[in-house]
């Protein structure tokens, strides 16, 4: 199935191209509709790739075990991916064009194909006020794929290029489709998170090359499989730099101030693709490359990426509560969110690796309707900001938002929806870290993340009262003539569908990451 997984990322790409070729009085109606149907072929060829990767005949994949002369512990092992490409590339550099996918990284190919999907669907109806409908979703189509590829790859410096591929794009879409009572700070907001962004990227690259150096290869198969025993030295120094370069992207306290203004002024459609998608490439990297080829050195930097984490759980929140507008309000909440991600990879145990995997992709399915329906509200309203929506919207838009409050539960951690195991596990694996870590230090940060989730049920049961709840008669708005659209009623249900199918049966995910 190689093949398959290369048209995974030649489809996109040329249908941007063709996109860009058509002619300038070209519909915007009909280049929606050629996203929505490219899309909606990368997701089928998405799932037919991972039921192939779990058929018994030699697809099913498991999380092994690795354990270093000096410090045993559980982490991710060495990678036996499925429906591999490798072949030589640049000799001169020994880059090579190696894909693969297993099932750390299908689910997360899954969730790229079907939130693209999910936006060329949605942009049926909604029309940016900065028309371009085809360039729009031409960039769409790169990012989705530059995040297949970030996620396929096996090679570090195909890894870095992807990466990298995903940047200029969305920067675009924020820049040209974003906020339009806010140009000058939708610019601004586009440009902090490119040039942050890079910032990071290169701080990754020279960890890879210090990687290179000692192992001798970008090969991301040889590394997971001949991890770098030693700790401290150009070792140690190469993870802190991979480390510092990926919670850039995720992003980690205090390197996420790029986050909110980006969410706050971007589309509806790129602030869905930035949290459901984007910032999964941080945290993917950390347990992809991080964890198995630096072991020990991980286990160095685990408390410190512990502590900065636990400091982003408690800080998203407190900004929380301190917001006034609907998106900004969201963003925040992200950066919480990613916290009890890091904190589940920096304990290095089975619980704490399978929350931050599970919680990766329930962030992604919710955050991703949060933003939708947060971009429903601004489009109905022409703003976004709570002041001037008001309250009462139960009596205004009562399905929309009674899909808002739905979502509101999941993320905060409704027992029953998604939101709640992969958090659940993450403390857990605070409770009972990696071998040699220092368990009193993990203790004290499960302590204050679970003071966290009390933040996160406060402020989002605060935006429930704040924007759902009030007398009508108070706050008069103008009549609209639909509560929730088909389009967008066809758009949401697969999130709404996983966000309940997940929380009731989380073994779905969590069998996948066996731990042998």
């Amino acid at each position: 199935m190689n093949w398959l997984l290369i048209a995974l990322l030649a489809v996109p790409a040329l249908a941007a191209a063709l996109l860009w070729a058509l002619p300038a009085g070209t519909g915007e109606r009909v280049a929606a509709i050629v996203g929505s149907v490219i899309s909606g072929l990368v997701l089928i060829g998405s799932a037919v790739l991972w039921w192939d990767l779990l058929r018994p005949r030699g697809g099913s994949v498991t999380l092994g075990l690795v354990a270093t002369n000096d410090i045993p512990r559980t982490l991710p092992g060495a990678i036996h991916a499925s429906a591999q490409t490798d072949v030589s590339w640049i000799p001169a550099l020994d880059v090579r064009f190696h894909l693969g996918i297993d099932t750390i990284s299908m689910p997360l190919i899954v969730l790229t194909a079907l939130l693209v999907f999910l936006c060329c669907l949605y942009s049926l109806r909604v029309t940016p006020r900065a028309g371009r409908m085809r360039s729009l979703i031409a960039l769409l189509l790169v990012i989705e794929t530059g995040v297949i590829g970030t996620f396929s790859a096996l090679d570090l410096v195909l890894f870095f290029l992807f990466f990298e591929v995903v940047l200029i794009p969305m920067w675009l879409v924020i820049d040209l489709w974003g906020d339009h009572h806010d140009p000058v700070g939708r610019r601004r907001a586009a440009t902090t998170f490119v040039l942050m962004t890079v910032l990071g990227s290169a701080l990754m690259l020279v960890g890879f090359l210090l990687l290179h150096r000692l192992q001798g290869t970008f090969d991301l198969e040889y590394l997971s499989s001949h991890p770098w025993r030693s700790s401290g030295g150009t070792g140690l120094k190469a993870a802190v730099l991979i480390a510092l370069g990926l919670a850039v992207k995720m992003p980690l306290w205090p390197l996420h101030t790029w986050l909110p203004d980006a969410h706050a002024k971007a589309p509806t459609v790129g602030s869905v693709l930035l949290a459901g998608v984007l910032l999964k490439l941080g945290s993917y990297g950390m347990i992809r490359i991080l964890l198995p080829v630096l072991p020990g050195d991980s286990a160095t930097i685990a408390p410190y990426l512990g502590g900065l984490s636990t400091i982003a759980i408690i800080a998203g929140s407190l900004a929380c509560l301190a917001q006034t507008d609907v998106k900004r309000l969201i963003a925040y909440s992200s950066v919480g969110h990613m916290g009890f991600i890091g904190l589940g990879i920096a304990t290095m145990s089975p619980a704490g690796l399978s929350g931050a995997l599970f919680a990766n992709l329930a962030h992604g399915v919710i955050t991703g309707l949060l933003f939708f329906l947060a971009g429903a509200i601004k489009d109905r309203h022409d703003t976004s900001d709570l002041r001037e929506i008001g309250r009462a919207l139960y009596a205004r838009l009562p399905r929309l938002s009674g899909l808002l409050t739905f979502a509101c539960l999941a993320s905060l951690g409704l027992p029953g929806l998604a939101g709640f195991w992969g958090e659940m596990l993450v403390l857990l694996g605070a409770y009972h870290p990696g071998d040699r870590l220092p368990r009193t230090t993990f203790l004290v940060f499960m302590a204050i993340a679970g003071i966290g989730t009390v933040l996160t049920a406060a402020y989002f049961l605060r935006l429930i009262r704040n924007l759902c709840q009030g007398d009508p008669a108070e706050y008069p708005a103008t009549a609209f003539a639909v509560d929730v659209s088909r389009i967008e009623l066809v758009a949401w249900s697969p999130l709404i569908l996983l966000t309940v199918f997940l929380g009731v049966w989380p073994w779905f995910l969590l069998s996948y990451w066996t731990f042998v």
